[in-house]
């Protein structure tokens, strides 16, 4: 009987249950859209819903009424709470310039879980979750697109390469 439990086990060990779900997050930041089964989903979505309420706390209406010193003290902390419990800096940023923004007037209920059919092998109960207000497909490429051609340096002149004399064998 599991009376007062507040962690949703998912048959893994702490470590693993909590990388698995900081994993399948930031999978959901970066393509808005992940394909599970449905318990882990919603473990995920509770923690995905808490990041991006975080992510909107950096927003200048929700620091308004603090003085410039306090105000740049909440961003950091923020910031810093946000890199400490996904890790990678791109989708930090995405999160704060660009979902933050896209959801400052929604008051919660970014993601959503879309029933599938159950898996043939086993009968487990499959689902989609994406965020509510997502980019499409093609829209999501062209911003990598974009960005790889940010990220690419300028080509050097390429120096000729030295050509290597062959040995001639000699009888």
């Amino acid at each position: 009987m599991n009376k007062r439990n507040k962690v949703k086990q998912l048959n893994r060990s702490a470590d693993h249950r909590k990388a698995m779900i900081q994993n399948m997050v930031i999978s959901l930041l970066r393509h808005e859209r992940i394909e599970s089964s449905v318990a882990k989903l919603k473990v995920a979505r509770s923690y995905a819903e808490r990041i991006i309420t975080r992510a909107k706390r950096n927003l200048d209406v929700n620091l308004a009424n603090l003085d410039e010193q306090k105000k740049n003290a909440a961003i950091l902390h923020n910031t810093r709470y946000l890199y400490s419990h996904l890790g990678d800096q791109e989708i930090v940023t995405k999160l704060l310039k660009d979902l933050a923004n896209r959801y400052a007037e929604r008051v919660g209920g970014y993601t959503r879980i879309i029933r599938l059919v159950n898996r043939p092998s086993d009968n487990t109960a499959m689902g989609i979750l994406e965020l509510v207000d997502r980019k499409t497909q093609d829209e999501l490429k062209a911003e990598t697109k974009a960005k790889r051609e940010e990220k690419k340096p300028a080509k050097k002149e390429e120096k000729p390469k030295k050509v290597k004399k062959e040995k001639v064998a000699t009888k």
